[in-house]
């Protein structure tokens, strides 16, 4: 697998190690669609393995949409996997239905023993916002009603799904929040209040991810200018892979102290650590220098904690982040 294929832009990713083989689960689509706007309605689940996380070979996609009726009859987008006590894998991922344009996304799951033939649990929804404390869908707020890219990990004793939200109060483009579910079994979920506060100057933060690197743990999200709330960027901010410093990985997040790691040449970033015990940054290359979308998974950037104390892209200059 090259960095650029050909044939298929490919975007956000999440990565797995089963010991023998990393594996890489990502967005694809084909370019014959000419509009990469229109690749999210035309998606699959792709997956490719590498021994060393720079050189990678495809093989069999992970996962499409279902047949209708069902949660997931139109995509099946951004995700996260964990095995189970069993040793199951088990892959969460966003799903929308046709029935509903895409504009109400669900997160459900799909199981599998070794990571390459999955199948799905259930024509309905693990979860989806409760609106005690997320915003639904009404047509006029927000384009969609966010509830996707579900990061589960076990802590404590129980399993936790950080998952991209809006709250249902604030001002319309000041409401992403770090949505929340919680699980003893996997199985039934219990949405919760979110763990961060809107009026953070995000609309929404999405692919967000929580690790403990040199002991010190950090919630990493993405977002774009356009999605930033009005006083950002009247300000001049810009967008891209954004991290901030948090007492506990299972929160409570302070947004309004993130800070970028990247601009927006890169997107949807993940953090993983190696074999060794190194950290990288991955993303996928968003906009080139003349501002067309790129549609690549990049290669593996080293990150660290940089002199001011800040986590940094060791291996990269950012201008306007880390020059």
């Amino acid at each position: 697998m090259s960095r650029v294929l050909a044939d298929v832009w490919t975007w956000d990713m999440w990565l797995v190690d089963d010991g023998h083989e990393y594996h890489v689960f990502y967005l694809k689509a084909s370019r014959a669609l000419g509009d990469p706007d229109r690749r999210h309605f035309y998606v699959t689940v792709g997956h490719a393995v590498s021994e060393d996380l720079r050189e990678w070979r495809e093989v069999r996609d992970a996962l499409v949409a279902s047949d209708a009726p069902a949660f997931d009859d139109y995509t099946t987008w951004t995700g996260s996997i964990v095995k189970d006590e069993q040793g199951l894998w088990r892959m969460f991922y966003t799903g929308t239905t046709r029935e509903e344009n895409a504009t109400v996304q669900r997160i459900g799951v799909a199981t599998s023993s070794d990571l390459y033939e999955w199948t799905k649990c259930d024509t309905e929804a693990l979860n989806e916002a409760d609106p005690r404390w997320y915003e639904k869908f009404d047509g006029k707020n927000w384009p969609d009603e966010a509830w996707r890219d579900p990061w589960v990990f076990s802590h404590g004793g129980k399993w936790h799904m950080l998952i991209t939200a809006r709250a249902n109060t604030g001002d319309v483009d000041n409401r992403g929040v770090i949505g929340y579910a919680t699980s003893q079994d996997l199985e039934n979920w219990e949405v919760q209040p979110p763990l961060s506060e809107p009026g953070s100057g995000f609309g929404h933060l999405e692919v967000p991810e929580v690790a403990t690197i040199d002991g010190r743990h950090v919630l990493v999200f993405s977002s774009l200018h356009p999605e930033l709330a009005q006083h950002r960027r009247q300000a001049g901010e810009m967008g891209g892979v954004w991290v901030v410093e948090t007492d506990s990985l299972t929160g409570p997040f302070d947004i309004s102290k993130a800070i970028r790691l990247t601009d927006e040449s890169l997107y949807a970033g993940r953090l993983f650590q190696d074999r060794d015990g190194n950290w990288w940054l991955f993303a996928f290359e968003n906009y080139d220098e003349n501002g067309n979308f790129v549609g690549a998974l990049s290669d593996p950037m080293p990150v660290g904690w940089g002199e001011d104390g800040n986590l940094r892209v060791l291996d990269r200059v950012f201008p306007g982040v880390n020059d």
